[in-house]
């Protein structure tokens, strides 16, 4: 399905929170879920990882085998997709973005950062691109490590790839630096309200 075949159904926004891994991304994304009149659904990412711990299928994310998730990118089935690290796939099904839209939703991505980039580009008017800043790379290991899911390899990689992912914070139209939870919230909060009632 091509992006012009999406754009027939009556769009409605996209919201899109990007961020280097233990940013605080999710947390925010699940706040604003919780705010009814904001009327969001959240795009369920495709991916070809392994689940971690209590994850669902079709609910954090759908699982695909790295075969699967390849076959669609020929079939063109994806908005955006980005191989995260070697075999590892993350993307946006276009049929994801319809389903929200035929249910009069907003849609909400937490999403990596090139995939939020790609999707502004592509739906520039009905895009907010919000990049979710940690207050420091030393803050980024802690929580990292906090979450206890991964190697310290792993976290090291994730590390090393939140310095590229914080130089592109300026290509977003909004920063939000995740010091105070409390204020991060409240400021996503209007944010997307505002834009989505402009």
């Amino acid at each position: 399905m091509a992006i012009e075949e999406i754009k027939n159904i009556k769009q409605g926004k996209l919201i899109v929170f990007s961020a280097p891994s233990g940013s605080g991304k999710t947390t925010i994304v699940r706040h604003l879920l919780g705010q009814k009149d904001l009327n969001l659904e959240f795009s369920i990412s495709a991916t070809s990882r392994e689940k971690r711990g209590e994850e669902v299928d079709g609910k954090d994310y759908y699982f695909l085998s790295t075969e699967e998730f390849k076959s669609k990118i020929k079939s063109e089935a994806f908005l955006e997709w980005e191989e995260v690290y070697r075999d590892n796939f993350y993307g946006t099904l276009k049929t994801e973005v319809e389903r929200i839209w035929s249910h009069g939703k907003h849609v909400i991505f937490d999403i990596d950062v090139s995939g939020g980039l790609r999707i502004k580009r592509k739906f520039p008017e009905q895009t907010l691109a919000i990049f979710v800043k940690p207050p420091s790379i030393d803050e980024l290991k802690i929580r990292l490590k906090k979450r206890s899911t991964e190697s310290a390899d792993k976290i090291n990689m994730r590390v090393a790839k939140a310095s590229a992912e914080l130089a592109t914070a300026p290509l977003f139209d909004v920063i939000i630096e995740n010091d105070v939870l409390e204020n991060a919230l409240k400021k996503a909060e209007n944010l997307v309200d505002n834009f989505i009632n402009s």
